[in-house]
């Protein structure tokens, strides 16, 4: 059975960092590209950042570009979400979905049907 768990969600002033993890299981990275998407009070949910393992192609939305960076560990079967200088306005639940096969990982991340998604982590950037 496919399955994401993710984690590593808190609660971290503006300007600090926390990395999310997604932990995957019934699949391997090897055939599924992973994204991570955020939805924050009162908005539409939104990607972030998606990756393909098998192809090494990643994607970013412009408003994280060279403060998150995305990565994989295909022996963990497990994608994560390093995010840095964090803002208020990263606040959200963020979730990671998984998609059959090699993607393109920015149509992926703005708006594919995913074939699964996590239960969130929430993260709240606030002093």
């Amino acid at each position: 059975q496919l399955q994401v768990v993710e984690s590593g969600g808190g609660l971290v002033q503006p300007g600090g960092s926390l990395r999310l993890s997604c932990a995957g299981s019934g699949f391997t990275l090897d055939y599924y590209a992973i994204g991570w998407f955020r939805q924050a009070p009162g908005k539409e949910r939104e990607g972030v950042s998606c990756i393909s393992s098998s192809v090494g192609s990643t994607y970013y939305t412009d408003s994280v570009k060279g403060r998150f960076t995305i990565s994989s560990d295909v022996a963990k079967n497990t994608v994560y979400l390093q995010m840095n200088s964090l803002k208020p306005e990263d606040t959200g639940v963020y979730y990671c979905a998984v998609l059959r096969g090699s993607p393109n990982v920015e149509a992926m991340c703005l708006g594919a049907t995913m074939d699964y998604w996590g239960k969130g982590t929430l993260v709240t950037v606030s002093s």
